[in-house]
């Protein structure tokens, strides 16, 4: 049996969510680490005000993941692959070894800064629940004629998309959808058209700032959510972390390529559980776990129930 630690994209940071982690010293380094780095108090990025700003939802992303996984290595519970949505990606790399913390935080940072600076508003993303990948981009054909963008971003499952667009071609394909019969079609707490060619520049000016940092082949198995491929050269691993902001990501295909690979065992970092359900649907025989939904005692057994059944 292999274990996969999954890191969640922007949407279900909460306020607080930097004041809740755990107390232990590692989560006090890391936060003493993101002080001296970024030069302010991260304490003050998860704020509901804060959190507002893409550049604050993404370290707040990235800081809890990386204390929730290590937290988690601390008690035994070691990956054999991680995986991250989006901005998860950069906790994934860390944690998987390839990226240090320190490059970590002044490349989200300046991540966050670009995608905010490229699309300050009137842009943004919308779920699609209920419809296949062939309907979506049938209904995005249907609008591509008209004045505003609009691009296929995820494919998180066979009927869970995410398009990306201005507000009001998100406005048009929500309400096309709903009458093709989708379950469901909202708009995501995101406020840049993520995963698409809109961010194509500012995805430039992010590889070129990595170029400047050392990456390393990681100690555990580096799975894109952008490819679904594992990567190992560090090289691959930068391009993949650069452009993921404008590549679709295809979820789906990277939980299929983890269960291929005999994964059994998923464990998703804080604060998210969507990614979780999304796993459930891949993974017909083990489970998938929310770290924010189950104490970290209830985590660690689950873990050595497997580790003895297999």
């Amino acid at each position: 049996m292999k274990i996969l630690f999954t890191f969640p994209g922007q949407g279900p940071q909460t306020p607080q969510m930097l004041h809740q982690l755990p107390d232990n010293a590692v989560s006090r380094e890391l936060l003493a680490q993101a002080r001296q780095v970024l030069g302010e108090d991260p304490l003050l990025l998860d704020s509901a005000q804060a959190l507002r700003k893409t550049r604050a939802v993404q370290l707040c992303l990235l800081i809890a993941g990386v204390a929730y996984a290590r937290e988690l290595e601390q008690n035994g519970v070691t990956a054999d692959f991680v995986s991250g949505l989006s901005i998860g990606a950069f906790p994934a790399a860390v944690v998987a070894g390839a990226l240090s913390f320190e490059d970590a935080l002044q490349l989200v940072a300046l991540r966050g800064e670009l995608m905010e600076q490229a699309y300050p508003q009137g842009y943004g993303l919308a779920a699609l629940v209920g419809l296949s990948q062939g309907r979506v981009e049938a209904l995005i054909a249907q609008l591509h004629g008209g004045q505003s963008p609009l691009y296929l971003a995820n494919i998180n499952a066979e009927d869970q998309m995410v398009v990306a667009g201005s507000d009001d071609a998100l406005q048009q394909i929500m309400a096309l959808a709903k009458q093709d019969g989708a379950a469901k079609a909202s708009r995501l707490a995101v406020s840049v058209p993520s995963h698409c060619p809109l961010l194509a520049q500012p995805a430039d000016r992010l590889a070129a700032a990595m170029r400047a940092v050392t990456l390393r082949r990681p100690r555990i198995a580096y799975l894109s959510g952008s490819s679904g491929r594992v990567l190992w050269q560090p090289e691959r691993i930068a391009d993949d972390l650069a452009y993921n902001m404008a590549r679709t990501v295809r979820w789906h295909e990277a939980m299929t390529a983890a269960y291929e690979r005999e994964v059994r065992l998923a464990v998703e970092m804080p604060p998210g559980a969507v990614l979780t359900g999304l796993t459930r649907k891949v993974m017909t025989q083990g489970e998938a776990l929310s770290r924010c939904q189950l104490g970290l005692a209830a985590v660690v057994g689950i873990v050595a129930r497997y580790r003895r059944e297999v």
